[in-house]
């Protein structure tokens, strides 16, 4: 009869050999594929003079080796003369919703990045515009709960 405990050990040992040779394997595919679609974009760019979109999934999906949460810092006083940022509270129920606490987030970040552009000078239609949307949507989210 054979030990289980060495059973165990014996088939973890074989899985941690596997999972390696797998993650090896899904690596370098993942490189070939994108190699592959960054030369299919330059025979269609030469071919048809025109830039290849990726679909919006690919666009969207960021990969991040060992993401960790960004670090909060300190809000910067408010400079002499200049009212302070009024932060918006929104009810507690509201924020009870996964959804709408991402696109809360989501629109507190647009709403930096339009700070920051004014501040440069910058265009700011399409930071305007997204700010429209995800209130919107915001709208949208909290009227179905």
């Amino acid at each position: 009869m054979s030990d289980p405990i060495v059973d165990y050990l014996e088939w973890k040992k074989q899985g941690g050999e596997l999972r390696a040779r797998a993650k090896q394997a899904i690596e370098v595919r993942f490189r070939e594929l994108l190699t592959e679609a960054a030369q299919l974009a330059e025979a269609y760019k030469e071919d048809f003079g025109v830039s290849l979109a990726p679909p919006s999934s690919v666009t969207v999906f960021k990969f991040k080796v060992g993401a960790k949460k960004p670090v909060k810092k300190a809000a910067p006083a408010a400079a002499p003369g200049k009212a302070a940022p009024v932060a918006v509270v929104a009810p507690a129920a509201a924020s009870v919703d996964p959804k709408i606490v991402a696109l809360e987030k989501q629109l507190a970040g647009a709403r930096k990045k339009l700070e920051a552009a004014q501040a440069k000078g910058a265009s700011t239609k399409n930071l305007e515009d997204r700010i429209y949307e995800l209130e919107d949507d915001l709208r949208l989210a909290t009227h179905s709960v």
